[in-house]
């Protein structure tokens, strides 16, 4: 199932009853509808985005619907609510389309302003058509409507030499603790009996980061997700216990799914491995405990993700990195185990998502770029890696710091027998740095995380 999202821009002006003049009001909003948007139904969208009304407010838009119905009702209502100077204002109104006036009907944007459903104001809005066209146009996607829990079913089918992960890294807002949960099904490469292991750590400001391990134990295949050992990971809830380790936590998506590889090498496993995140953006609620250490999370920033696939690849260096504001990044750079393909650079799969836009657009884009041209690149090593990279007007650069003393290591076997070492750090460093070509490169966004990265480099 898809559904529709796009942008628009209203400019106008509105009056306060209790004020003498007119003053310049702004929506810049974002809706988005469960279904696809078709003109002779009705259909709501949720909407976000800000006001802006001048020397009043520039605030979020709390609370907003849009009711598209421009055949069935003739009309496109608007209604949203924001916070002015410590006043809750809701603003209200619609466009009466008609077929005589089709352009005004469709641009004009009568609206009044309530406080507590007593009117406050009203004003007029104009959608800009010389200026708002095209980007109007431009902003309409149609993204699949993913169900989170359909990615936490497992995957594997029984055939030989195949891995199957389900992990969860999370910081700890009250204490800057990081939290990672690994849970594996390994398959071995001889045709025994598939096991599932799995690990979970915990990487504190200050101190001694700190693990234990739980399994192996025979695989059950569970229907929902992974349980084995007294551990689960099921689609919006994780608990178990490991030596002194225990946790109970909740999980609550915060936004959609998100395809580090292509969308169609998870669906059919054809490249000797992918990786996508259910839960790209959470939060998580519950407790957290270790040792004579307690975390009680709250709203606790973090993402699931799983992995399927062959085993790990040569080399291999991950970043997760909750950007705030809703913005998130993720990267995964890797150099195959195929002889053929061992002495070629890294693959790089990069994904940053700023609100609706993911970019670049492609997943393909940042590993092969154009024919071979524009590919992303990313330089190993610890503690400091990077990756770099550009598309034709965007570029960035992603330095990632794992500091020795907040970096795991751990090792654990390929379904081929192979040992795999990787090191890892839920309180990692990183620096993010966007630009963008305007006659020539300038910085559009520079984000800096001081040991709230989630970070992981590995090697077999």
């Amino acid at each position: 199932m898809r559904g529709t999202v796009f942008t628009e821009t209203m400019l106008g002006t509105v009056r306060l009853d209790a004020d003498t003049r007119d003053r310049r009001i702004r929506l810049d909003l974002r809706a988005e509808t469960e279904e696809v948007l078709r003109p002779h139904r009705t259909t709501r969208a949720r909407l976000t985005g800000r006001v802006r009304i001048a020397g009043i407010a520039d605030a979020p838009c709390e609370e907003g619907e849009l009711e598209i119905s421009p055949l069935a009702r003739r009309r496109i209502r608007y209604r949203l609510t924001f916070t002015s100077g410590g006043r809750t204002l809701v603003l209200d109104g619609w466009k009466s389309v008609t077929a005589r006036r089709p352009v005004a009907s469709m641009t004009v944007l009568p609206v009044t302003l309530y406080e507590g459903g007593t009117r406050v104001g009203e004003g007029v809005l104009r959608f800009p058509l010389t200026t708002g066209l095209a980007p109007f146009l431009l902003s309409f996607r149609f993204p699949r409507r993913e169900d989170h829990a359909e990615h936490f079913a497992p995957r594997w089918d029984g055939t030989p030499g195949r891995t199957e992960v389900w992990y969860t890294t999370l910081t700890d807002p009250a204490t800057g603790t990081g939290v990672w949960l690994h849970h594996e099904v390994t398959a071995p490469a001889d045709g025994s009996e598939a096991f599932a292991h799995g690990w979970v750590a915990a990487f504190p400001r200050e101190g001694e980061v700190r693990h234990a391990r739980f399994g192996p134990v025979p695989w059950t295949r569970p229907a929902n997700g992974f349980d084995a050992d007294q551990v689960t990971a099921a689609a919006g809830q994780l608990a178990g216990s490991a030596a002194d380790f225990q946790w109970k936590i909740s999980e609550r998506p915060q936004g959609e799914s998100l395809f580090t590889f292509p969308r169609w090498s998870w669906r059919r496993p054809l490249l000797p491995a992918a990786q996508m995140l259910p839960a790209a953006r959470a939060a998580y609620d519950g407790v957290f405990s270790y040792g004579q250490d307690t975390l009680t999370l709250r709203g606790a920033p973090g993402a699931s993700a799983r992995i399927y696939g062959h085993g790990n690849a040569h080399r291999w260096t991950w970043l997760h990195a909750d950007l705030g504001g809703g913005d998130v990044l993720e990267i995964v750079a890797a150099v195959s185990t195929r002889p053929g393909l061992r002495r070629l650079p890294p693959l790089v799969f990069l994904r940053l998502r700023r609100g609706d836009r993911t970019w670049p657009r492609r997943a393909e884009r940042s590993a092969v770029g154009w024919l071979g041209l524009g590919r992303f690149r990313a330089a190993f090593g610890l503690p400091r890696w990077t990756v770099t990279g550009r598309t034709l007007l965007r570029r960035i650069r992603v330095e990632v710091e794992q500091p020795p003393g907040r970096t795991l290591t751990l090792e654990y076997r390929d379904p081929d027998g192979a040992r795999a070492v990787c090191r890892n750090s839920e309180s990692a460093d990183a620096r993010v740095v966007l630009e963008r070509w305007w006659g020539r490169w300038r910085p559009e966004e520079t984000w800096v995380l001081d040991g709230t990265a989630h970070a992981e480099a590995g090697e077999r």
